[in-house]
């Protein structure tokens, strides 16, 4: 052995390796994600939450019939990204899935029915379509449905960050909810949900919103209004026939939660937005009209309930048929916190 190859085989054995053999894959030129861009269609989803909904029960042990989105990129672990869970949840007639907490912070948004409430830290938050309902970080919820049919809803939550970081810490609650009353509006949205007015009562910062439902009649007529005032001339859209909405903390003006930010986007028949690519990681659902999406050049048309991520540096772009709805997640404050989020239309 000549002493360069000795040198190589001493590293080794201390567990070392030297930085000018992988200077290319630790620094490349731009991001070069694992992750693929990808689509799942809800006409195949939902029917596949149907039948896990006939065979799995829901309980302790498994806690929740949740099925996740496994990027087919990233080896076959059930992450949407590397920062990103996404999952349909189905719970069936008269269900009840048990309370328990974690330091992963998670949302649901419902693209279908209605009949179930979610119970965070003991307040009652019915779930309706179109409805953005958060459970922050290390906040106990449990779900009960109350009707005699199934609900299906998607779930985000940073769990790949989370336990990537080794910082997942999981506590069970009771087996039942902690409050079966079925209010029409929670408790925290009677104190919060008020634009433009805050409660002196609490007038601290809070690490992610208080605010426990963003309810779908306000989302829908903010977009409406938007493109309302295009039509007359005045400012509002995004781009030509693009409205959006940031959900946002409203005891910081921020993202609703540290790791995780959350949009609505509405385009008229006939739109397209500006092609663009941005490091971090999204994922798109449709909730209502036809569309198209292009990923790194690739078009796939999407329908009401498809689901479509977006790895970091993908270009993407979205073209509209019908007026076209769509709800987004993305892990953007992650970045903009490390100072490391960039965006280049292409």
């Amino acid at each position: 052995m000549n002493p360069e190859e000795r040198l190589y085989a001493d590293f080794a054995a201390e567990d070392l390796i030297p930085l000018w053999t992988q200077v290319g894959d630790l620094m490349p030129e731009h991001p070069k994600p694992k992750a693929r861009p990808h689509v799942w269609e809800w006409k195949t989803l939902y029917p596949l939450a149907e039948r896990a909904g006939e065979l799995v029960p829901v309980g302790r042990g498994g806690e929740r019939r949740a099925i996740a989105l496994a990027n087919p990129g990233l080896g076959g672990t059930p992450y949407a990204t590397p920062t990103l869970w996404a999952a349909i949840q189905y719970l069936g007639p008269r269900e009840v899935a048990p309370e328990h907490r974690h330091t992963q912070n998670a949302f649901r948004f419902v693209v279908e029915g209605e009949g179930v409430w979610t119970v965070v830290n003991g307040d009652p938050v019915a779930m309706r379509r179109g409805d953005f309902l958060l459970t922050p970080g290390w906040h106990f919820h449990g779900h009960h449905n109350t009707t005699d049919a199934p609900m299906a809803w998607i779930d985000g939550l940073d769990i790949p960050l989370v336990h990537y970081t080794d910082t997942s810490f999981f506590e069970f609650g009771p087996d039942q909810v902690t409050d079966v009353t079925t209010p029409s509006v929670s408790r925290s949205e009677r104190l919060w949900a008020h634009p433009g007015l805050r409660p002196v009562s609490a007038l601290g910062a809070t690490p992610s919103s208080p605010i426990a439902a963003y309810r779908w009649e306000h989302t829908d007529r903010a977009l409406d209004e938007q493109l309302a005032l295009e039509d007359e001339g005045h400012p509002g859209t995004v781009e030509p026939g693009h409205a959006a909405v940031r959900y946002t903390n409203p005891t910081t003006g921020g993202d609703v939660m540290p790791t995780i930010r959350a949009e609505f986007h509405r385009l008229r028949a006939g739109t397209a937005t500006a092609a663009r690519r941005e490091v971090g990681s999204s994922v798109y659902q449709v909730f209502d009209g036809e569309g198209f999406v292009t990923l790194d050049g690739e078009e796939r048309r999407l329908s009401r309930g498809d689901l479509v991520v977006v790895p970091s540096w993908c270009a993407w772009s979205f073209r509209a048929e019908t007026r076209f709805d769509l709800f987004r997640f993305a892990d953007t404050p992650v970045f903009e916190g490390l100072r490391q989020y960039r965006e280049e239309f292409v």
